[in-house]
């Protein structure tokens, strides 16, 4: 079944409404702002474990803390503080920070393949998915951010 269209959408006048009014710019916003919000928080919660979700340094795989010289609560405050910076990014800068986010997903799930048992495959399933929103929010900001000057 194909929609025909028969004019504009909504009732409302002006450019602006067009905007607001057009899924993609909806989904853009959606992912812009969860993009952002979400990193922080989750970054932020590697200080202050407000979440109570447990011991974030359970996710990380052997080989990080055997290959870096640092504790593993340390390695896991600079994965907050880097989470923190890229909720920041993508909050101001969707273009550069949708992809900033994206590649760090895919680095977590490269930590998450490498845990022993396979215990942590649903989560890096997860985190792909969430890799392919980011991805989506970088390719959306090209007609929907703020230009580049």
């Amino acid at each position: 079944m194909t929609r025909v269209a028969v004019g504009p959408a909504s009732t409302a006048v002006g450019p602006a409404a067009a905007w607001t009014t057009s899924p993609a710019y909806q989904a853009y916003e959606l992912l812009h702002v969860g993009f952002a919000v979400l990193p922080i928080v989750a970054g932020l919660d590697k200080f202050f474990h407000f979440l109570q979700i447990g011991s974030w340094e359970g996710y990380l795989a052997p080989i990080v803390t055997q290959t870096i010289p640092l504790e593993a609560t340390t390695i896991m405050m600079i994965v907050g503080g880097i989470e923190v910076a890229a909720g920041l990014l993508v909050a101001f800068w969707p273009r550069v920070g949708g992809y900033v986010v994206m590649l760090w997903l895919l680095g977590i799930i490269v930590n998450l393949l490498l845990v022993p048992e396979a215990k942590f495959l649903d989560i890096a399933l997860r985190d792909f998915g969430l890799a392919l929103g980011a991805l989506a929010l970088a390719r959306l900001s090209e007609v929907h951010g703020r230009p580049v000057r």
